[in-house]
């Protein structure tokens, strides 16, 4: 299986200008500059004391075993030993004194590095969350979980890691080098060239291997993106993979990615293992070359023409040091490496937060004021990529009066109301809460507003209270509880293992369908909202469960403008209003009594559910069937272009 930087979910949203990680320092580093500070200058000083104990190592053989000179004789006379013993005692002092300083600079330059990444980390991770949950509906219908999972734990986790690991390596090698070959030059600069002749040959081995890994990353980076939904999926319908016994068939399908995730970073490991050996000799090579030039030169003289002297303590020097400069050189292409990693994240990231809004809020925008709750919609009309999916909709509600949407599949009754809580904004036309276009208030204000039960139930992880207290969080237990019996849900809720208390489980998993809607209903209660929207919001329970709700709820919808959406049209038959659709469009209107006597759409739906299928027209059968392979094949074109929001 193959997973080419085509199939990479985010690609239509790279930042594209090539600045991605310049814009990184700029927004987030500059908040951070202390800690920069202090893991550049710690970095600096600690890798300089690093090389304080091989230099004293290489003078200390030269003058106090050798007995050539005197070690610190440029220390004035009253300071200096009397003896060699006494030098010695001070050279052990000094490697002593810049290991127990040099840790204290290693401290500071972890501390300056870590805590750089991780401010960064932490507000990258929080910007980007926030940008994506304010990004408008369509967006999600056109992402896995999974691969928005993707871009908040691995593009940001791996930018830490650049900025920790990949920055901290690139200074400390560099102050490294730099210092190195500064030490290696003022001893011998002829011996030095020596031991720098591989270095080219390091440069260019390592371009080749950012090149050619790359690839390999990109294919690694898609493929992580294609398990991680795969799995999120599985795990999101592991009730439908139990009870359709397909456990074997899934298996399968999860390794296949898995082994699609495999092949890729395997592709990236042997890259891999074959370039670090490979530096590995080229680097031996030079050590070798400084091994038989710098001895041949200190116990024979120089070699090969090399005019000068080398001493023992010198060419130990150079035997310590030549690794500590060509290694490091080698590291450098991991370094490039995390680098190229980190910039494709950043890339992904800033591209995600410059995705632009279709909901946008007008900068003057006022707090609604809702009076009665009069709800007008005038002519709306809003579709998605050219195609309508509702057209010339118009109706008026008065505030305290239920209106109804009823309509077979695909009509758009959801969409309908997914407009009036600005989930979308209408391309012609306007709605308008008592006088107040929707578009000209905060957001919030209208949300606020606007209490929404949906037929597809979401609960958090946490408890029951918590669910219930959702959106009303400064809610006291007492309104809880009595939201609860509202809702019909207080009994079940005390017969639960720790009442109120008791954890419901991701995503509600604890809790039969209908007891997570009696929750989200008593969390709508709760939040006492002028005005009310009902999407199927019995469509869980049973017909007894669905009597006392609907008991409930009609105490709740009284003097409250109300809109409800049923399949089941007996819970809607009193409303004040019905508008029945039928391909986005308003095709009937009236009471439930006057619909009736129309015979018309409604009249069919209801003679439907009232069992009286034998007495339906043959021309509702043939459009029912139309309707229905025509929302199978939207279905299909919303799955393969992942654009279209859902329309109910």
């Amino acid at each position: 299986m193959s997973f080419g930087s085509d199939d990479d979910p985010f690609e239509d949203v790279r930042e594209e200008s090539g600045q991605a990680m310049k814009r990184l320092f700029l927004e987030y580093g500059s908040d951070n500059k202390k800690a920069f500070a202090t893991g550049v200058l710690a970095s600096i000083f600690a890798r300089v004391l690093d090389l304080v104990p091989m230099l004293m190592l290489g003078y200390a053989i030269d003058t106090i075993l050798n007995q050539d000179g005197t070690f610190f004789g440029f220390l004035p006379a009253s300071v200096q030993p009397a003896t060699r013993q006494g030098e010695l005692v001070v050279a052990a002092v000094v490697i002593a004194g810049a290991f127990l300083v040099g840790a204290g600079f290693h401290w500071l330059r972890n501390w300056g590095w870590n805590s750089f990444s991780q401010h960064i980390q932490h507000a990258v991770r929080t910007d980007t969350y926030d940008k994506m949950q304010r990004l408008n509906m369509d967006f999600f219908a056109s992402k896995q979980t999974g691969e928005m999972m993707s871009i908040l734990s691995n593009d940001v986790n791996r930018l830490e890691r650049f900025l920790n690991d990949g920055m901290n390596s690139a200074f400390r090698l560099s102050v490294m080098v730099l210092a190195v070959a500064v030490v290696l030059f003022t001893i011998n600069w002829k011996l030095a060239i020596i031991t720098m002749l591989p270095v080219p040959v390091i440069a260019w081995f390592t371009y080749r291997f950012v090149k050619n890994i790359q690839p390999e990353y990109q294919d690694v980076r898609s493929s992580v993106g294609q398990m991680n939904s795969r799995l999120e999926n599985n795990l999101g319908g592991i009730q439908v993979i139990k009870t359709s016994n397909t456990e074997d068939f899934e298996g399968e399908r999860v390794e296949d990615v898995s082994q699609g995730y495999f092949d890729a970073n395997w592709g990236a490991i042997r890259i891999r293992i074959r370039f670090f050996p490979a530096l590995r000799i080229i680097s031996g090579v030079g050590f070798v070359l400084t091994f038989f030039v710098g001895g041949y030169w200190a116990v024979f003289g120089g070699p090969f023409g090399l005019a000068g002297s080398l001493s023992i303590g010198d060419f130990v020097i150079f035997i310590q040091l030549s690794q500590q400069f060509i290694w490091p050189m080698a590291q450098f292409g991991q370094i490039i490496n995390m680098y190229q990693r980190a910039r494709a994240s950043s890339e992904r990231i800033f591209g995600l937060m410059d995705q632009p809004s279709r909901i946008v809020e007008d900068p003057n925008a006022q707090e609604l004021d809702v009076e009665d709750g009069k709800v007008v919609y005038d002519d709306v009309t809003f579709g998605y990529d050219d195609e309508a999916i509702i057209e010339d909709v118009s109706f008026e509600v008065p505030g305290g009066d239920t209106l109804a949407l009823v309509g077979p599949t695909g009509a758009g009754k959801s969409t309908v109301l997914k407009l009036l809580l600005r989930m979308y904004d209408p391309d012609e036309g306007d709605i308008r809460i008592d006088g107040q276009d929707i578009r000209n208030v905060t957001l919030p204000s209208l949300r606020q507003a606007v209490g929404y039960v949906s037929q597809d139930t979401f609960l958090f992880y946490g408890t029951v209270e918590d669910n219930i207290r959702y959106g009303t969080f400064d809610a006291e237990k007492e309104d809880i509880v009595e939201a609860a019996k509202a809702a019909e849900a207080h009994e079940f809720i005390t017969n639960l293992p720790d009442g109120y208390d008791t954890m419901v489980g991701e995503r509600g998993v604890k809790l039969s369908g209908g007891q997570r809607q009696r929750i989200d209903i008593a969390r709508a209660i709760l939040k006492d909202p002028d005005i009310l929207i009902l999407d199927e919001a019995t469509s869980d329970v049973d017909t007894e469960t669905e009597m006392l709700i609907q008991r409930s709820l009609d105490e709740l919808t009284e003097n409250r403008t109300t809109f409800s959406i049923a399949h089941r049209l007996s819970t809607i038959k009193d409303a004040d209003q019905i508008v029945v659709l039928e391909d986005g469009r308003i095709v009937e209107h009236g009471s439930h009594e006057a619909l009736l006597a129309e015979d018309g759409l409604y009249a069919n739906l209801w003679g439907v559910q009232a069992g009286e299928i034998d007495e339906l027209p043959e021309e509702f059968i043939e459009r029912a069937t139309e309707r229905t392979s025509q929302v199978d094949v939207d279905d299909y074109d919303a799955d393969d272009e992942e654009t279209t929001p859902t329309q109910d």
